[in-house]
């Protein structure tokens, strides 16, 4: 059994569904009607202890829905879950003990107190031994920088502060999983990459499960090796960041320096290169787009050696972002057997 299983999980939740103009709000007091909607649609996810696993897709695609499930704030539709063989909502408590959680758009410090005393309330919350919580207070203010506003109150914290204050505060206790919704959104760089330090330092000393939602993908390549893509409620993809990449990034840009390139015997060339597009073109230097499915960089490359003495070259593979970016836009699909069919066809094409 794995540490969190996810079997079957459903989500829907009621509208009210109303007529517009006035008319309609009159007759919507009278008469209502309703519409579900199905936030999550019969997920399957298994995830082991000490995983960093990122759990991404588009505005509205059911991430925080399903993070609330799996915290206990909301009771599935149908299906079940267990998070170290523990029900989330039928075990509220038990679960609250073992997990820590930060909602980027909320904050779980009080207000109007030190953030000092803040964290002293959850060691008597929690039960934290002395000597534990003082070994954890002493690395967390280290690692994050926290020192020079301890004594500030939650009320007069920059963004910054209070987010490395709510990361702390949630992992006070040494849960077994963190669920970590857009934990660095709106931060500056430098305040991001503490912020992935520490997050990567729990996980490598404790063994802390880390569940990532996030829009930025840099969290992603830096904090996780899987990668689970969710889109309108069920998940497209379930898979290692690498093998996202290599297989459905498909584009590759090779660029060239030449002594001098013949032009038009290269333009005459690339009028018979499948999927192959000049992006800059000149005697001097040469760009080129092309799918790797249906044509391979050494034969672009050698078709450009043809035209001209190549001085020096490169390729730019695109990054995670460019391909998350194209699957939201519905420009290409992670559905397994349908990448099959098109890496088959482009490699039959490649060959002809």
């Amino acid at each position: 059994m794995s540490f969190i299983e996810i079997r079957q999980l459903t989500k829907q939740f009621r509208q009210a569904v109303k007529e517009p103009g006035l008319a309609g709000a009159v007759k919507h007091l009278f008469t209502q009607k309703y519409v579900d909607k199905t936030a999550v649609a019969g997920i399957d996810l298994d995830i082991e202890e000490g995983e960093t696993v990122a759990y991404v897709g588009p505005n509205g695609a059911g991430k925080s829905t399903t993070i609330k499930m799996l915290t206990g704030i909301l009771i599935p539709s149908a299906g079940t879950i267990s998070v170290g063989g523990i029900d989330p909502y039928r075990n509220r408590m038990e679960n609250a003990r073992t997990i820590g959680a930060v909602f980027g758009q909320r904050t779980q410090l009080w207000w109007d107190i030190p953030i000092s005393e803040t964290f002293s309330l959850l060691k008597d919350i929690y039960e934290i031994p002395d000597a534990q919580y003082k070994r954890n207070l002493d690395q967390f203010i280290e690692l994050l920088g926290m020192e020079d506003f301890l004594h500030l109150t939650a009320r007069k914290l920059s963004l910054g502060q209070r987010m490395r204050a709510d990361l702390a505060a949630a992992l006070l206790h040494n849960p077994r999983t963190v669920y970590l919704d857009e934990p660095t959104i709106g931060l500056d760089i430098a305040v991001k990459q503490r912020i992935r330090e520490f997050i990567r330092a729990s996980n490598k000393e404790h063994g802390t499960t880390v569940m990532l939602t996030t829009h930025d993908l840099g969290d992603i390549e830096d904090l996780c090796n899987r990668l689970v893509i969710i889109d309108q409620g069920s998940l497209i993809y379930d898979g290692t960041l690498a093998a996202v990449k290599d297989r459905f990034a498909r584009e590759r840009v090779i660029h060239f320096q030449l002594q001098s390139a013949d032009l038009p015997a290269l333009r005459e060339a690339l009028d018979h290169m499948p999927k192959v597009t000049a992006e800059k073109l000149d005697r001097q230097h040469v760009s080129l787009r092309f799918d790797r499915f249906h044509i391979t960089a050494s034969e672009v490359a050698s078709a450009v050696m043809r035209c001209g003495e190549v001085v020096d070259f490169r390729i730019d593979e695109p990054g995670i972002e460019h391909v998350i970016k194209q699957v939201y836009e519905g420009h290409i699909t992670l559905d397994e057997q349908h990448a099959d069919k098109e890496t088959a066809a482009g490699t039959e094409a490649s060959r002809r």
